[in-house]
Order: C-alpha cells, then structure tokens, then sequence
C-alpha cells in the first residue's frame, strides 16, 4: 500500500502535494475509504481548463520546465467524442507552442486527426483523463478497482521539445486504477486515485511507455485537477524517462 502525507490549496486553483516522488507515493492525507455521501451529480461541460505543469520539476509558478497547458472545449464529435484544442505555454517562451486540436473518446481515447496530429508530453498525461467515462467506475465509492483501455492515435512527443519523427501511431493502452479514498480540501471532497500502466506503439519501433501515476479527482466535476506522472520508455531512446507534475488553477463552464 503506498501512503504520503499531503496539503491542498483551494480546488479548482490548485491541488498541492507536498514532497513524496512522482508516482512512486500516494496521495493519501485525510482518507475516508468508506465515505458516506459519495454520490456525484452529472458533470456539467467544462469548456476551458488550464494546468499548471512542472516536466522534470514540481509544478511552479516559475522556472526551468514550467509553464501552463490550456485545453478549450472545441465541440461535440458526432461519434460520441469532443473535440479539444490543446495549446502548452512553458515559461519565458516568447509565445505559446502550436495548438493541436484532438478528439477525446469517453473511454479516454484520443485521436489526433488534424495537422501536425500530435500531443505534448504535458498533454498526453492529462488529455485522455477528460474522457467522461475514465473514473465512471469511482460512481460505486471512492476505493474503487478498475481497468481502462483504449487507443491514442498521435504523433506522440517524448521529449517537451522533440517529436517523434512525425509519424502518426496507434498506441494500445491499458491501466490499472485504485482508489485509494477521499480527500478533504477545504471541506470538499476529492477522490485519490493511483494508476499504473502501459502504452505500446503499434509499428516498426514497437515502442512501450511505462506509465506510474498518482492522480486527484473531483468527483463533482469528474475531471483531474492533480496527477503527478512517472513515464519510463522501453527499449532505452534518448530520452529514457521522465515525470510531469499538472494542478489545475483554472476552470470555466
């Protein structure tokens, strides 16, 4: 069982995590496994999130391999999708990076169907997380077990300034989740939630990215407004790991 002691600031504009490694603690603090009222109401559209990230560092406001990641509800996808336009801005850039719009799947699929047909690092850690089905299964209560699958088709970024040679892959992903109860913040709940998985690219490289994650849920809203993500790569590339801590500081309906 992984534990770790936690603070928070105020949901949606931040969660804070204290000090325990990228997905190797979970976040735990304050848990009530059995909590009485765990019922959610519907989520309403969310329209325009923003994350604060930190690649290889903590998410700060500043500094080396920060920045913000904005994703802005473009539509609905007549397959049963939305559609979301994704644009990363890291700190001290002179303009924010390229804009990629992608649909996201309620299972937690992605496809990446418009020119350059790509997702950043900071990106693919949160995008198939919006997928309104992906922690349909904590509905039953906050410790919840449960495996989610689906495919990511995209020119998958390694790297926070490299691509992957421009090749648009399928990538087969399978998780494993674990409630690990609830969390009070400010007299609200939020649900803690670790992740471990994989996804394989399907093609010539037959790529594996090893995925550990710990993750905060607000179940009114049912999206992240924490995950602190541990990535590994298989076989050895020049980039052989790295994490991406995001909190939410920003929402709108």
């Amino acid at each position: 069982v992984l534990a770790a002691a936690a603070s928070f600031a105020s949901i949606p504009a931040q969660a804070q995590q204290t000090s325990p490694p990228p997905a190797v603690s979970a976040t735990a603090a304050a848990t009530s496994p059995a909590a009485a009222s765990h019922a959610v109401a519907p989520p309403r559209t969310v329209r325009h999130l923003v994350y604060r990230f930190g690649y290889n560092t903590k998410a700060h406001a500043s500094g080396d391999g920060t920045g913000t990641t904005t994703l802005d509800y473009v539509g609905p996808a007549s397959d049963g999708g939305f559609l979301l336009k994704m644009t990363d801005d890291w700190w001290m850039s002179a303009k924010p990076r390229q804009s990629y719009t992608c649909e996201v799947y309620p299972s937690g699929g992605v496809s990446c169907n418009q020119a350059p047909f790509a997702m950043s690092p900071i990106q693919a850690v949160i995008v198939p997380l919006l997928g309104k089905n992906y922690f349909s299964a904590l509905s039953a209560g906050p410790t919840a077990t449960w495996k989610q699958s689906y495919t990511v088709r995209a020119t998958f970024t390694p790297g926070g300034n490299q691509g992957f040679l421009g090749q648009v892959r399928n990538w087969l992903c399978a998780y494993n989740l674990t409630g690990k109860g609830t969390v009070m913040n400010n007299g609200q709940p939020l649900d803690s939630v670790y992740a471990e998985g994989t996804m394989n690219q399907q093609g010539s490289r037959d790529v594996t990215v090893n995925q550990k994650a710990n993750i905060l849920v607000d179940p009114r809203l049912q999206i992240p407004v924490y995950v602190d993500e541990l990535v590994t790569f298989g076989p050895r590339m020049g980039i052989n790991k790295y994490t991406v801590e995001t909190k939410l500081i920003r929402v709108q309906h």
